[in-house]
């Protein structure tokens, strides 16, 4: 029987089961680097969007009806198919570059904590098994300003595969994801990666408009 991925979008977080499956599997990740490269990633689809959207114009080829299909990994089966990739493809050529994000210790420090929480308890989403929220976990290292938003991102292996199924963000009407990466009002970032039980990876971003570290 063909075996086919389906991505699932809950909230404004991304869940992705097992992408990738032969390199996730008989890779060793350096989690450390991929949350260098998500930064990078993010940074580059802000402050150059019409050229990030080359890197989503060499996804079309892949795509099968709404199967994506890359070579050496399992066939994905997207909610709404390449028109999503052709809507966020338009999106990026027309949009205004912002300012990029800065990287806050202590905001990462909340990241990590949750990617600690579900690396140990298999769970996903934005509350951990303490209840808390993104800006609970961030509010514990410093004190966030103006806004708060998170994207979750389960089972990649590779940063710039994550942030452009964020930027397509198929299957939520909003692109909340999209706009979280975009939205010129989020200034500072926290990232963690790290291991999930169930989906191999998993990457927590959070963003705010501004962020003051606490000191210790």
């Amino acid at each position: 029987m063909k075996q086919i991925l389906k991505i699932i979008l809950l909230g404004t977080f991304i869940l992705m089961p097992i992408v990738g499956v032969k390199e996730t599997g008989s890779e060793t990740i350096d989690f450390q680097e991929m949350e260098t490269a998500m930064l990078k990633e993010m940074n580059l689809a802000r402050t150059t969007p019409q050229s990030y959207a080359s890197h989503l114009k060499e996804m079309r080829k892949y795509f099968h009806g709404k199967e994506w299909r890359r070579p050496g990994e399992l066939p994905i089966l997207t909610n709404e198919g390449v028109s999503a990739l052709t809507e966020a493809i338009r999106f990026m050529e027309k949009a205004n570059p912002v300012a990029k994000l800065r990287l806050s210790v202590g905001m990462s420090r909340g990241a990590r904590d949750h990617v600690e929480v579900q690396g140990s308890t298999g769970s996903v989403g934005h509350g951990s098994a303490e209840g808390n929220r993104p800006h609970e976990r961030i509010g514990l290292y410093g004190s966030w300003e103006k806004t708060v938003g998170e994207n979750i991102a389960y089972g990649y292996a590779h940063a710039r595969d994550a942030i452009l199924s964020f930027i397509i963000d198929d299957g939520v009407p909003n692109r909340g994801h999209r706009q979280n990466i975009l939205n010129p009002n989020f200034r500072v970032v926290g990232i963690a990666c790290g291991p999930h039980p169930a989906y191999h990876t998993m990457c927590v971003i959070i963003f705010a408009g501004g962020y003051r570290e606490k000191k210790d």
